[in-house]
Parts: structure tokens; sequence; C-alpha cells
């Protein structure tokens, strides 16, 4: 079935998609390795789900923010090819689950036809930059960071800096020192803040959650807007060559940052300054989605915020705040589950072209947030969302627990997230009816260690995990406590607290809550009265939660399931392949050469020469895969092939000349004259290197044939 592109799909998007057709019809063939074509479409936002045959959708929108068309194009292409179902996330995507592979071409030209793109929504690239959803209403803002956003994530999407890195990469753009979009758990986080008049930012390095998770470093307090993303450039180009590649577990920049240490990580930025295709980067405001232009309007005299309601004053009070356009309030919706059935979205995007501006925010909390509504439509706006079931108060408080999808449809899940959710949110409506108005705590739910709820920077933090009784095996959550903003507005990582049956866990919330009402000090930060209380005093308190002496046989099943709980991980798309993985790593190295003629061509110096920097590359760890020598970081790759390979005939006569060739990438500026040099040498050096492997084939055959076994995506 050939695909339907319409004009709106731009050039660049029309050749991926494409590709990704061709790959996927050479990957049902045999001609791609599961492994190879793994890395391909994950880069496109297609991710294998735990039941077979299926995939997972994620669908790429900067800080969130989309319009009430698109929102309706995600909802009709989800009744198409997928559940129905949108699910919010916590990186500001809305993905779709269940889709088949055969279809996510279409389903990705469908998007593009509306503006939207699947590129680099997985995979090791420049995640979804995500962004305060109040931004450019925030009264606490000083500036609106929604263009600086958007221009980080138009910036880095292909760049060829960032197309083939170790591990995924994520970067945050927060309004105000409230820090709304967790920066201190990114690889870049970012702060708006003026000093002398002028417009910049603070910015932190090297955070990161999983199973070590790492609180960011502050590299500047204060940097000039227009030399943010030549420094974020910077700092990709360094942790791509730097950075672990083979122990996937090491491979995120938090790790680099702490084994070489900040001072020598802002030194090796430096030394990329020369060969940066930008050296500052001005970025011009962005228009608004909506034609209408929002200026300062009166009070409505008679609109106020009190009525005869309970729950539209309960919601008043927790989903609305006004703006900083004064006369303008915006509307904060509460999503459980972060899921919305197609008709929903289809009728909240109408809602929106009656009230509301046309700028949409998905939250990091897995909500929408809704801007420009007039004081008198209000209560119209109310009426409309509780009747799609959209108008529950207590919007980003601890009644509004963010969870991933865990066990519904992770590999990596390792029991339910779903079901622990709906428990805790309904033992408080029905225990603690008042937390909807408590923004202090807030709870995140993980399936497991990864941390794609977040958990690591909760107050209260749960994780799926299992624990052993004997022969059986039931599920569990690990507690974490503490994390999350103190009172000081400092960004906290988490304790693991203690491990505990899974259905057990609401019992567990009733404790920490009753012990809060009952110990804290008025006004204090939960994080504060963890951290005055200290951990043994929590482990104390939950410990006979842990006692699997107590155990009843409903502890063995986990939560909305029936059946006895059994730890499994989903099965991958394809058994084992055979295939010769220096030939495989060979046409890498000429696909990006490819990619290095064409930028040539498009007087693109910068991105060619990284392109061939790239060619380099890999056609070393070819050559060095062919003697069975291990390979791990871009730098380790050179500094390798240069002593292997010194003296061989058509490569290097003396030890440091290919380590001198390769990184003179980052010694001079990005030219036409450097840019032709440079490929011209990396032509003859892949041509060199397929030449030696033909001769090593004939006099040795492939003796280091070798299955790739499939991996668990992530």
């Amino acid at each position: 079935m050939s695909i339907l592109l319409t004009d709106n799909v731009s050039k660049a998007a029309r050749r991926d998609i494409l590709d990704l057709e061709q790959k996927i019809s050479s990957f049902r063939s045999g001609d791609i390795a599961d492994e190879a074509f793994r890395k391909f479409r994950l880069t496109r936002g297609v991710y294998g789900q735990r039941q077979p045959g299926v995939q997972m959708i994620r669908i790429k929108l900067p800080h969130g923010r989309i319009t009430a068309d698109q929102l309706v194009r995600i909802a009709d292409l989800s009744d198409t090819y997928a559940t129905g179902n949108l699910h919010a996330t916590t990186r500001q995507d809305i993905q779709l689950h269940f889709v088949k592979l055969a279809d996510s071409p279409q389903l990705w030209a469908d998007l593009e036809d509306a503006g939207i793109t699947l590129k680099e929504a997985c995979g090791n690239t420049v995640r979804n930059v995500t962004g305060s959803a109040r931004a450019g209403v925030d009264p606490e803002e000083p500036f609106d960071i929604t263009p600086y956003a958007y221009s980080i994530f138009d910036y880095f999407l292909r760049n060829p800096i960032c197309q083939d890195m170790g591990r995924k990469f994520k970067i945050s753009v927060s309004s105000s020192e409230k820090d709304s979009a967790y920066g201190y758990m990114h690889d870049v986080g970012l702060v708006a803040r003026i000093q002398d008049g002028k417009q910049g930012f603070k910015v932190m390095l090297g955070g990161g959650l999983g199973a070590q998770p790492f609180s960011a470093q502050t590299a500047f307090e204060f940097l000039e807007e227009d030399r943010v993303i030549p420094f974020i450039e910077g700092v990709i180009r360094v942790f791509d060559r730097y950075g672990e590649r083979q122990k996937r577990h090491k491979a995120r920049m938090k790790y680099l940052l702490n084994d070489i240490g900040l001072d020598e990580l802002l030194r090796r930025v430096d030394e990329e300054t020369r060969a940066l295709k930008n050296k500052t980067f001005t970025i011009d405001s962005l228009p608004s989605l909506d034609s209408k232009q929002y200026s300062n309007r009166p009070e409505v005299s008679n609109c106020v915020l009190q009525t005869e309601n309970p729950k539209l004053n309960a919601w008043f009070k927790t989903n609305v705040f006004e703006q900083k356009q004064t006369g303008w309030y915006a509307v904060q919706l509460r999503v459980l589950l972060g899921d919305m059935h197609s008709d929903t979205a289809r009728a909240l995007a109408q809602l929106v072209k009656q009230y509301a501006a046309d700028d949409i925010r998905v939250t990091v909390n897995q909500g929408y947030l809704l801007r420009y509504i007039r004081p008198e439509d209000l209560t119209a706006v109310f009426d409309a969302l509780d009747a799609l079931g959209l108008a529950d108060p207590g919007f980003d408080t601890t009644a509004d627990i963010t969870t991933c999808p865990g066990t519904d449809t992770c590999n990596l899940a390792i029991s339910s997230s779903y079901g622990i959710t709906r428990a805790l949110e309904r033992m408080m409506h029905d225990e603690f009816p008042d937390l909807v108005y408590n923004d202090d705590i807030k709870i995140k739910i993980s399936g497991c260690m990864n941390g794609c709820g977040q958990h690591s920077v909760a107050n209260i933090g749960y994780h799926g995990s299992s624990l052993k009784n004997g022969a059986y095996v039931l599920p569990a959550l690990q507690v974490l406590l503490g994390g999350g903003f103190n009172g000081k507005g400092e960004g906290l990582i988490a304790d693991k607290v203690i491990k505990i049956p899974a259905k057990r866990g609401p019992d567990s919330l009733r404790v920490l809550l009753r012990d809060a009402e009952a110990n804290s000090l008025d006004g204090e930060y939960y994080s504060d009265y963890y951290a005055r209380q200290g951990k043994n005093y929590f482990y104390q308190l939950l410990k006979p939660l842990a006692d699997l002496k107590t155990l009843v046989d409903s502890d063995y099943i986990d939560w909305d399931h029936t059946e006895q709980y059994v730890t499994e991980v989903g099965i991958g798309e394809c058994a084992s392949v055979l295939i010769d993985l220096v030939a495989t790593t060979l046409t890498e190295a000429a696909e990006k050469l490819g990619w290095a003629r064409e930028a040539i061509t498009e007087s693109r110096w910068a991105d060619a020469l990284y392109h061939t920097y790239n060619v380099y590359i890999t056609g070393a760890r070819a050559a060095l895969m062919s003697r069975d020598i291990p390979t791990n970081t871009q730098h380790g790759i050179v500094s390798d092939f240069d002593k292997t390979f010194a003296g061989e005939t058509d490569f290097h006569q003396a030890e440091g000349e290919f380590k001198a060739l390769v990184f003179s990438i980052n010694k001079e500026e990005p030219s036409e004259e450097f840019a032709h040099r440079f490929i011209a040498q990396a032509e003859a050096f892949l041509q060199a290197v397929q030449t030696y492997r033909e001769a090593q084939i004939e006099l040795e055959g492939l003796p280091e044939l070798q299955a790739l076994t499939q991996a668990q995506d992530s």
C-alpha cells in the first residue's frame, strides 16, 4: 500500500516517512536485523509494546503545545489506527497504543499533514523539549519561555550532532524559579531569569532519573539568551564524543558528568566552540497559535468566583487562575491516568474553539491547560467540562496522581501502575476529601524503577517491583519519600525507604497521610517534614506493612488482575537472527557518508562536517569489530583504532595521525574548504576499511558471524 502524502508534509518529513515504510518492508523480508530495525524505528516514534505485534506511537509535541485542530487529528487517528485513547505523558507527549507496525508510516504522514511529528520522539536522540505549561500566562514568569522551548526543539530536530548518541538526552525550560518543568532532573534544565535588564537562563546539567537518579548541577546562574542553544549544542557534542556506549545503564550524561566533573565538562564544551554552527543564536518570538491578539481587559463586575455549587467552588479554587494578562483566566484539566477518549478530545477541541485561545498545553502531570477564557464564560466552561468528565477539582494536588501505563503496555514494567493509581485516588477521595486543596504533597507512580512516572521527584513516590515469599512471587511497591521541592524551592531526589506488597499500597499512603496530619508543623513542606524526621522514622512507620508473615491470598494478585501474579517481560517482535555485524556497520557508515554529501550540496558546512565525523567513527568501529576489539565511546574508538592500525597499508603511518585527523573537527571553523577536505579524506578512509574487510573475509571467512538477541525497548 502506497503512502498518501499531502503538500503539507515537508520534504524532510516526506523522506523520513518513506524511509520508514521501506525499512519496515526490509525488516519483514529479513534483510534488516531486529536490533538494527529497533534502533531505526525508535527514532521515528515507533516503540514496541509488551504485547507482541503492536506498537506504541509517541507523538512529539514540543513543550506540550497543540491546537484544537491538531487534537482532533490525533483523536481521529487514534480511532483509525489505535484504540481511541489518547495518553498524555510526563514529557508532554501524546501516545497511541496498539498500532500495527504497517500502519505507522501512514499515521505519521497524517500527523505531519497537521504539523505534528514523530521524529526523534524515542530512541537515543534529543527527546521532546518540555516546558512550563503556564508559559506566556504565568503571573510569576519574568518572560514567556514558549519561543525558547520551541526553538530548542526545532534546532536539534534532525540535527547531525544528535542522530547517533549513546543514550537519550532530555531538555526542559521552566518559566520561573518554581522550576515547574523539573529542570533539576534533566540533562539540561533551564530556568528563566532576568539579569541587568537582559533575558537569560539559569542552566543546570546532568540530572536524570532511573535506577540511580541524580540531581543536576548548576553550570551557570545566568546565561544570556542568545548563548543558550550554542551551549546546549556544545554539551551534546561532548556527550556524543565521550559518553558511555557499551553499558546501557551507564550511558546517560549524568554518569559522564559524575566521572569527569563539572569543570572538566565545561572545559570540553568550550573546546567545541570553534566548530559550532552558530556562536550565538537569537530566538525570535513566535506568533500566537490563535489569530487573535489578547491584551488586558477590564474585569467583569458580576463575575464572582463563588457559587452555591460546592464542586464548582472547588474547581474555581484548584483548577482556575487569573493570568498575568489582567481579566483573562486559565483553566487546568485533571485527567485520570492521563487518558482521554477520542470522543472527549474532539468535544474538548470544540469547547476550546468556542471559549479559549487556540493554544492548548499538555502538562507535565498529564493534564491539559486552556488559556484566555473570559471570566463570564467560566461557569459555562465548567458545565461543558463536567459533562465530559474533565471538571474534577484538585489539579496538580495530592489527589492528582501522576503515573505511567506500567504493565498495561510497557515491556519493562514489573507491576500495575494504573491499578494502584485508581486504588489510591479512590481511597483519598473517600477518606481524605480535603486533599484536593493540598498542593504540597505530590504523588507519582512508575511501573518499574526507570521512572517514566517520575517517582524519584515525588514527595511520596512508588515504583513497581516484586517480592519473593518462599517459592511464590508477589507484586510489590518500592516506597520513596522526600523528593520534589522543599520550602526553599530546592529540587530533591527521593529516598528509597521500604518495599511492601502492592495490595498494601493504600494502607501505606493512609499511614503516611495520617502521620503528616498529626506530626508535621503548620505550613511545613512534606519534603522538609521528611528531612526533619529522617528516613529511619518512616521505615519504622511502614515496617509492619512489609511483614510477609501476614500475607493473604489476594496479595499474590496484582491490581486490575484476577490471576496469580508472575514476573514477566513482554515478548519481542521476532526471534534472534544471524548477521555480519561488521558489514552492517559499514553500511551504516556509507549511509552517513551519503548524508554528508547531501549537506555539502546544500552548503550546510557544519552539518556536513558532523556527518563526516560520524563516518570516521562508524568506519573505525567496523574495523575494530573485525578484529574482535570491543568498542565503547567515540573518543575510545578513535584512540583504539589509532593504536591498532598504525602503520597499516592504506590507513595511517604513525600513531596519532588518525586521532589528529578525526578530532580536527573542533579545531577549525565549519567552512566550505574544510568541509570538502574533511569529506574527501573520509571517503578515502571508508574505502580503505571496506578494502581491508574484503581482504580479511577472503583470507579468514566470517568467523565472527553472530546472533543479535532481542533487546528490550526503553
